[in-house]
């Protein structure tokens, strides 16, 4: 008996009988022309915020070295750096502080000639047009390294914190920021800091609150760069649980009802769910921050040529941006600003 077997799909249906698709969504990624022409998230300089980390003398550069690319810096070459990324056309710019001493208080938070507080003003008479904002915790400034004074039984006293984060606002206010970020994570500091700046006159300064800060494992190349890893314990009795995403909304709301003029999600792209959820739920400007770990996993890749780093960079910055962040703090800026300008 002679085996049947089906015959070939050509002889039963031709291309020309083959339906075509009803809808063509590639007819509009065909060209680079049409790809751009139709573009729904589009990266802006203006959106990005450098973060800078200031460190005590003169003329002093010291790179860190697990953070690629970053580097630590004296005041007067924060001024200049803030004035290159100006010139980029960055919105902003984010200084973090290491004090030349720490103590249980984190004093240096505060101080008049802190130096952040001197970075400030070299900023605001150098390049007056930036945005400068400043991070408000004390967690670089005391020496146990956690983001605020201790109670007896070693945990972070809330309502100390309070205190410290309320008069570190006001100096950082009246040395020249434009913006104050607190990241500590103390329930009650964004009202806390309002109270205070209004009370010292500065009602025009605006709060960045560090909403919905995750008690996140991204984190360790910035506490490098910024010398503040705790000396005992970890952070999560008040940085959040990255698994809470109901408790990120109850945060977003409490700072938000407390004064915040923007609010931030922290880190960004672990979290770009909590950040999505976040634009539809309020109207404040967003940010988000593509944190240390985030930038150091990038350029551990790129140097060993697993990945494109400038694809990448952009790709993901683009998924924060389309995720509902207005503003993207990133150790990228200048990169994503010089590659922005290229492609024009």
């Amino acid at each position: 008996m002679t085996a049947v077997h089906d015959p070939p799909v050509s002889s039963v249906m031709d291309a020309a009988t083959i339906p075509g698709p009803a809808v063509r969504p590639r007819r509009l990624r065909r060209t680079p022309a049409l790809r751009a022409l139709v573009r729904e998230t589009r990266l802006s300089p203006s959106r990005f915020v450098a973060p800078l980390f200031v460190q005590p003398g003169r003329n002093r550069r010291d790179p860190v070295h697990s953070l690629p690319g970053v580097e630590r810096l004296s005041a007067d070459l924060v001024a200049t750096e803030a004035e290159r990324l100006h010139v980029l056309g960055i919105g902003g710019v984010l200084l973090f502080g290491l004090p030349e001493t720490k103590d249980p208080l984190g004093r240096g938070a505060d101080d008049h000639d802190g130096v952040v507080q001197v970075a400030l003003r070299r900023i605001r008479e150098q390049v007056p047009d930036i945005v400068a904002i400043a991070d408000t915790c004390l967690c670089e400034y005391t020496d146990h390294g956690h983001c605020g004074p201790l109670a007896p039984d070693g945990s972070v006293d809330n309502d100390r914190a309070l205190e410290r984060l309320a008069a570190t606002a006001v100096a950082q206010a009246q040395a020249g920021a434009d913006v104050v970020a607190p990241s500590a994570m103390m329930d009650g500091q964004v009202a806390a800091i309002r109270a205070a700046l209004d009370a010292a006159g500065h009602a025009d300064v605006a709060i960045l609150a560090y909403a919905a800060k995750t008690a996140s494992a991204f984190y360790g190349p910035f506490r490098d760069a910024a010398d503040c890893a705790p000396r005992f314990g970890d952070r999560r009795a008040y940085q959040m649980d990255p698994a809470n995403g109901r408790e990120a909304m109850r945060e977003l709301s409490l700072d938000a009802a407390e004064g915040a003029d923007m609010l931030m999600v922290k880190p960004a792209l672990p979290n770009l769910d909590l950040l999505a959820l976040a634009r539809q739920r309020f109207d404040l400007p967003l940010a988000a921050y593509q944190v240390s770990g985030e930038a150091a996993m990038i350029s551990a890749a790129s140097e060993r040529g697993w990945i494109d780093r400038r694809a990448v960079l952009t790709e993901s910055v683009t998924s924060i941006a389309r995720a509902g962040a207005d503003v993207v703090i990133t150790y990228a800026a200048a990169e994503l600003a010089a590659w922005i300008a290229e492609d024009r």
